[in-house]
């Protein structure tokens, strides 16, 4: 990847085992309320309220309990609660994914970046949105709703006035070499059933999937104005997709996302998601890593090398047509 928490909401629909409850005559009928979005167990302490349950969309939590029908359990890390009937944001998993390991990091539109700093420790907002602001020590910088740096990093004086909203995120994968491409149509059609089923996501913010053997490039788009209370995130979907193709589910089970396109496994080498927010990131030159200013050094030095033949050329062109 990534990758925003809401406040509770009425559980969304989909089969979940019912959990039974022993008696005197053996199995007795199922317990009645059984939770949405996790896998019940028996109740603790003989109260419903307190049952303990499995968090079947993140397993980076603890303290799983259910509360009015509803498996919610504590973010590692962070302590908030979160809604196991739908994905956690990208911020609270980020901050738990770094309890686990303190170490480890993991044509465009010209607006688009990627992020390049891989996993860091989060400042997360209640609700689970990233802040504005994040810091390392006395280094900070602002980041958008992706939780991805969008200025250069400055001392702790920096003002971050908002958190600027991601509007399109680009998920773009290359699959492994293969003799005959894949059916584009197919391609689409798994790609968009994975991504509003099991990601929950509404299937009016995904602009396209497209297909340019080997490239599958998936644009989803969602500005604040389009997004209610009960739509998940397109960052956190993101977070969520990345994880899943490069083998390192968030979900419960730990079962990755396998590809098929039209029963026939689709291996992907490289996944690469890139961010365009609503307000343009204020990087300056300095930013800008050596290799890409080295291009542009190379591209100027083309460019004014090839004024220079053209003057010199004009000049001998003038000179020749005077002798005659």
């Amino acid at each position: 990847r990534g990758m925003r928490a809401r406040p509770a909401r009425p559980a969304r629909g989909g089969f979940v085992r019912p959990a039974r409850r022993r008696s005197a005559g053996g199995a007795g009928p199922a317990v009645p309320g059984s939770v949405p979005g996790s896998v019940p167990r028996r109740p603790a302490h003989g109260r419903a309220s307190l049952a303990a349950c499995v968090c079947e969309k993140n397993k980076r939590v603890t303290n799983c309990r259910v509360v009015n029908g509803q498996c919610r359990c504590d973010a590692i890390g962070s302590g908030v609660t979160v809604d196991c009937t739908t994905l956690t944001s990208k911020c609270l998993l980020m901050k738990a994914e770094v309890m686990g390991s303190k170490s480890g990091r993991r044509e465009k539109p010209k607006d688009a970046f990627e992020d390049t700093d891989g996993l860091y420790d989060p400042e997360c907002e209640n609700s689970g949105a990233f802040k504005a602001k994040q810091c390392n020590g006395t280094t900070c910088w602002c980041v958008n709703t992706a939780g991805v740096r969008r200025t250069d990093k400055h001392d702790a004086d920096l003002k971050c006035n908002q958190l600027v909203r991601t509007m399109w995120i680009i998920i773009e994968m290359k699959h492994a070499e293969r003799d005959a491409p894949l059916n584009a149509e197919s391609l689409k059609k798994f790609f968009t059933d994975t991504i509003t089923s099991r990601y929950q996501l509404n299937g009016r913010f995904i602009a396209s999937v497209l297909y340019e053997n080997p490239y599958i490039t998936i644009d989803l788009k969602q500005n604040a104005s389009a997004k209610s209370f009960d739509d998940v995130d397109i960052a956190d979907v993101a977070y969520y997709f990345e994880k899943d193709v490069k083998g390192q589910s968030i979900f419960h089970n730990n079962a990755g996302l396998n590809v098929s396109i039209d029963n026939e496994p689709v291996k992907l080498e490289k996944t690469v998601v890139y961010y365009v927010d609503e307000i343009a990131p204020e990087f300056s030159m300095k930013s800008l890593t050596p290799g890409l200013i080295a291009v542009i050094v190379v591209v100027v030095i083309a460019i004014v090398a090839a004024i220079v033949v053209l003057v010199l050329t004009r000049r001998r062109k003038g000179k020749y047509v005077k002798a005659e």
